[in-house]
């Protein structure tokens, strides 16, 4: 008669034979390698969102800038003593590190005594991508 080890569990194979398997302490391979596999990809995870929130970061800063020129160039067109022609026009107006570009276009309301004018900011001359648009009606300030 076969005495069996209390405390040890017992597998049966195909050939009659009882094999005796001690309590293991530890991981197998197979459950190492997989929580591995589990901690790689949430850390690729992480890594993309950091990534992502430094491009969005640095976006919404040029932004932020290329609103500051747009501010900067009403602000000329506000102050100046000159009454601004109806047209359009292109100038540099760098901010910081950026060398944006303005567009200025000044057009003419009902009234003779006010004007519309509307400054768009670029990257750069060639782009059609607007960073920026601000619009405001200015005032002849000479005719009143």
């Amino acid at each position: 008669m076969h005495v069996q080890q209390r405390g040890a569990p017992t597998l049966q194979t195909g050939f009659g034979r009882r094999l005796t398997r001690r309590a293991s302490r530890g991981f197998t391979l197979i459950e190492v390698l997989i929580a591995l596999a589990i901690v790689a990809i949430a850390l690729g995870a992480v890594l993309r969102a950091i990534g992502s929130l430094a491009s969005d970061t640095e976006s919404a800063r040029a932004r932020l800038l290329a609103l500051w020129s747009a501010d900067n160039a009403l602000s000329d067109v506000r102050i100046s003593s000159g009454w601004p022609p109806v047209g359009r026009s292109m100038f540099a107006c760098p901010q910081g590190q950026y060398r944006f570009v303005c567009r200025q276009i000044v057009t003419a309301l009902g009234s003779p005594l006010v004007r519309q004018v509307a400054v768009s900011v670029y990257p750069s001359a060639s782009s059609s991508i607007v960073l920026a648009e601000v619009v405001t009606v200015v005032q002849d300030e000479t005719r009143h």
